[in-house]
Order: structure tokens, then C-alpha cells, then sequence
């Protein structure tokens, strides 16, 4: 077990103005989580903390992530979109997602319910990285950027160039984080939000 991942379940992510506050999306999915948790520590993973959420790796390589949103706390597998998929439950964390996917869960029920196949997808995930099954990124690395990030870019050319310096990696946590809003309003919001970060060099997952 991973001191800092304890304190996570005690004190929350960090990643917003919530932390450490009863409202906490890591309080609201603290249960299920801890039900999710035990399964990964059965594992041969070794429980890490990256970007403020308990990260699961094999070897130093990152397999998944136990986090939580708003309305469901998840698995996310790095390598999701490589994994077979029997009961048709992996989701894309987004509509642009290209290899992420996520197995999410509302109540501590539904891990116990589906014990048995979380345990099937966390070992097929260990299997694709003991295979050193890599992901072909050379036919996908041309982002889709929502409208609002290019009308933002029109209105703003500085902007632009501030996220257009930005490393790959960090141009890809961005647009997913925009991307996978539902609503306009909530993209132009994030966006907006994102801005003073943009501009220091950072990416969505820094704090």
C-alpha cells in the first residue's frame, strides 16, 4: 500500500478547488473505490501516485488509474482500446479517445456484483504489458480540437501559439479534457479556465 494513496482517500485528488472539502468527488465514490483498490493490491501491480490519483504500474510501466469524476468513479486503462471487451462495458473517456478506456461504476454494489469480471479485465491488462503490446500512434496522432478551442484560437492568436508550443502530450491531455465535455457551454468553460496554465507551458494534469 502507497502512504500517498491513503492520504488520497483521506484528503481527495487536489485537482480542484474542492479538495479537501466534504464535496470532494474522491468522498462522494470513497466506498466502491476502496473495493476496487483491495482488488488491485491482490494484483502483482504496484500501487504509485501520478497526476493526484492512485496509478498502477507493472515493471515502471503505467497500466491504469483508479480515479473518480463527477457522476462515476472509474478504472482507466492506458491500453484499453487494445483489450477485449466480452461484455461490452470499456468505455471511451471521450469522443476523440483513441486508446484510453474506462470501467466505471456509481455504487459499491456494482463492484461486488461484478467482482469476478473486474478482476478479468485488470489481469487481461496486466497480460497486454507483460506482452509489451505497444500502441501504433503514427496513423492517429492528428488531433480533432472542438470549436470552441478554435474559435477561442481566432479570437486570441496568442493563444493559439501558446498551445501550439505545447509538448504532444500535453496537447493531447487538453483537447481530451475539452473534448469530453457534453455541453458547448461547459468546453468554453474549461477552456477558459485552462487558459492561464496554457500559457505557463503546463498540461491539464500539472499542477
Amino acid at each position: 500500500m502507497n502512504p500517498k494513496v491513503d492520504a488520497y482517500f483521506v484528503k481527495g485528488c487536489g485537482r480542484c478547488e474542492l479538495y479537501q472539502t466534504p464535496q470532494c468527488k474522491v468522498h462522494s465514490y470513497a466506498e466502491p473505490m476502496e473495493h476496487l483498490r483491495s482488488m488491485l493490491l491482490e494484483t502483482e501491480l504496484k500501487e504509485e501516485f501520478k497526476w493526484s490519483q492512485p496509478c498502477y504500474t507493472l515493471n515502471g510501466k503505467n497500466v491504469l488509474i483508479l480515479t473518480a469524476f463527477k457522476d462515476y468513479c472509474c478504472l482507466a486503462f492506458f491500453k484499453g482500446s487494445l483489450m477485449r471487451d466480452p461484455l461490452k462495458i470499456l468505455v471511451a473517456p471521450g469522443e476523440h479517445s483513441q486508446v484510453a478506456r474506462q470501467l466505471r461504476f456509481n455504487k459499491t454494489e456494482e463492484v461486488k456484483a461484478n467482482h469476478d469480471s473486474i478482476k478479468q479485465y485488470i489481469q487481461q491488462a496486466i497480460d497486454l504489458e507483460k506482452a509489451g503490446v505497444q500502441i501504433d500512434f503514427k496513423e492517429k496522432n492528428e488531433l480533432v480540437f472542438p470549436e470552441e478551442l478554435i474559435r477561442k484560437w481566432k479570437e486570441d492568436p496568442t493563444f493559439k501559439k501558446a498551445f501550439e508550443a505545447l509538448t504532444p502530450g500535453r496537447k493531447r491531455s487538453w483537447n481530451l479534457h475539452f473534448s469530453s465535455a457534453k455541453q458547448s457551454s461547459t468546453r468554453s468553460a474549461r477552456i477558459e479556465k485552462a487558459r492561464p496554465r496554457i500559457f505557463e507551458g503546463k498540461g491539464w494534469n500539472e499542477r
